[in-house]
């Protein structure tokens, strides 16, 4: 809380808490008498094979905005954590992509048909693409730049789009800003992008001009933005700041965030929890994560009152003076649009070495804001899901198919509040080529408070690509730990403060960043499966006492609640 709260303030802070706990009880079903949740025993399961709710998440109850290592996640994704839109009909423009030429006979190339379809959706100011059931080929990228549009397939077993072309076929090679030979399809871009078309084209053209671009939300040199207003100090977890002019400030608006770094990069020791360990880290020598920084969040205004404004989610760290805080301006966003109901498949080619993926992607959101995806499956592809520079986005009933993928799903370039749900990575279909690498679910590049949650991982692991992550959430998974983690020594840390594994089972008992309190500052690790090292063997980033905490370790079964992400949008909020 700011510093200048009111006793009212802090009054109106405890009487939340105390709602909270009532409803963090009653989720965990632990009111009335003290009953509990049966479970099927378990190493750690009392007689009678009933448990009671996790220590810590009766302790994260009492602070669930401020807890030291769990993050408040319980609005993440669309609409602060909403359900998504249900199908709607004759409401608003629809548009069938047969009545714009589109052969769902595989026969001759549907995508300059359905772009045509979207277009006119967009022009109309939204509408839904009608994708109805068959093969569709595709010979270019299918491109959602208009806000309030959504692209829907009859169901993912129903639609199918199948891909002919890679992104450096249709865009072109695309090399990395950090230099050497690695190419940036391997992290970026879809043949579904969703993304706002004035941003698309500003980062295309400097693809093509080999201009490698700062792909976020204040463009390619990271220096397209305007200050609305600067802000007062504040705390970690409040959801009103004080600002000094709200003139250009209204109730709807989406806002960007910023912190800038100082000197001694106390920015960076807050985002590792702070203390002896963060302070004694070299971090001048991370020049890629440094090049992360200024730390954007993208929220919405949802109240001004005076100087007074009131912001849809927490803040998810504190605001001080010496980061010369700042509402500014954001490029236009993409908001409200969404794909639905298909598959994309590309045509089958062998998984490229490690690093020179050629871009048959699969769907990806940049500079995304409440969009979506909805029982969407990709399969051959060289990387799944793509959040980039994305925020406030569900992924729900998505999979990951075919014959494998260098990232299934990737969250990076500084996306928040992100929501995927239901996922599933399917073994691959074939063996995995000499030199190629499988990572998982990743998260790098100061992106926090994402959430992975009720997915089936059958390859793949926990990854992080460095970049320094902090306040993410990977809860109620089962995992065969079989990839490897990536990153730079130049990105700095695994991880940053407050990140939760939370009910992890792991079927073959690999280690690799499943099992966190010896890695991760300020962490909590909950409910996981027991585990061994293998040869990628870590060793913590900061010195001293990470100050983490271990429950449950070896009977995932036992946890209660045993979703994170529900049990804490069950809290209200």
């Amino acid at each position: 809380m700011a510093p200048q709260a009111t006793q009212r303030e802090f009054s109106r802070r405890g009487l939340l808490g105390s709602a909270v706990a009532v409803a963090a009880a009653a989720a965990a079903g632990t009111l009335g008498g003290g009953t509990a949740f049966a479970v099927s025993g378990g190493p750690s399961a009392p007689a009678g094979g009933r448990t009671q709710p996790a220590p810590l998440w009766r302790e994260f109850t009492a602070a669930p905005f401020t807890h030291p290592q769990i993050p408040f996640i319980g609005r993440a994704g669309y609409r602060a954590g909403s359900a998504l839109p249900r199908p709607r009909t004759g409401h608003g423009f629809t548009a069938d992509v047969l009545h714009y030429g589109a052969r769902p006979d595989n026969s001759a190339d549907a995508a300059p048909a359905i772009n045509r379809a979207i277009a006119a959706a967009g022009e109309r100011g939204g509408g839904t693409v009608i994708v109805p059931e068959g093969t569709y080929r595709i010979d270019d990228i299918i491109r959602i730049g208009h806000s309030n549009v959504v692209v829907r397939g009859a169901g993912s077993g129903r639609t199918t789009l199948i891909a002919t072309k890679n992104l450096t076929e249709l865009i072109g090679a695309y090399g990395s800003r950090y230099g050497g030979d690695k190419s940036s399809w391997s992290w970026a871009g879809g043949l579904i992008w969703l993304c706002p078309e004035a941003r698309w084209a500003s980062l295309t053209d400097a693809i093509k001009a080999q201009a490698w671009p700062f792909e976020g939300w204040t463009g390619n040199k990271r220096d397209e933005w305007r200050t609305l207003t600067t802000v007062a100090p504040a705390r970690l977890g409040d959801r009103t700041i004080t600002v000094d002019d709200t003139r250009k400030l209204k109730r709807g608006a989406l806002v960007l965030l910023r912190l800038a770094d100082d000197s001694a990069h106390t920015l960076l020791e807050h985002m590792a929890g702070g203390g002896a360990g963060p302070e004694a880290y070299y971090w001048d020598d991370k020049t890629k994560l440094t090049s992360y920084v200024p730390y954007e969040w993208p929220v919405r205004i949802t109240a001004v009152h005076g100087r007074r404004v009131t912001l849809e989610r927490p803040l998810p760290l504190d605001v001080r003076p010496e980061w010369d805080p700042r509402l500014t301006t954001l490029a236009a966003p993409l908001t409200g649009s969404g794909v639905e109901g298909l598959t994309l498949e590309a045509v089958e080619t062998p998984q490229s070495p490690h690093l020179l993926d050629k871009g048959y992607n699969g769907v990806a959101f940049q500079c995304a804001y409440d969009c979506w995806a909805d029982d969407v499956t990709v399969r051959h592809v060289d990387n799944g899901f793509g959040l980039i520079g994305a925020s406030a986005c569900t992924l729900r009933r998505t999979k990951v198919a075919g014959r494998g993928s260098h990232h299934p799903y990737y969250c990076r370039e500084g996306s928040h509040d992100n929501l995927i749900e239901d996922f599933t990575i399917e073994q691959r279909t074939v063996p995995a080529p000499s030199g190629t690498q499988l990572h998982g679910i990743n998260v790098e590049g100061l992106s926090s408070h994402n959430v992975w949650s009720r997915g089936v991982m059958e390859m793949g692991t926990f990854d992080s690509h460095r970049g320094m992550p902090f306040a993410n959430v990977r809860t109620d998974i089962t995992v065969n730990n079989n990839g490897r983690h990536g990153g730079d020594a130049s990105a700095g840390p695994l991880f940053g403060a407050r990140f939760t594994h939370w009910n992890i089972r792991v079927t073959n008992g690999r280690a690799g960043l499943m099992r966190i309190d010896g890695l991760a500052p300020y962490s909590a690790t909950v409910g996981v499966s027991e585990v061994t090292e293998f040869d990628q063997i870590d060793v913590p980033d900061f010195t001293g006492d990470l100050h983490t905490r271990l429950e449950a370790y070896g009977a995932p079964e036992s946890v209660r609640p045993a979703n994170l992400h529900d049990a804490q949008r069950a809290l209200g909020r």
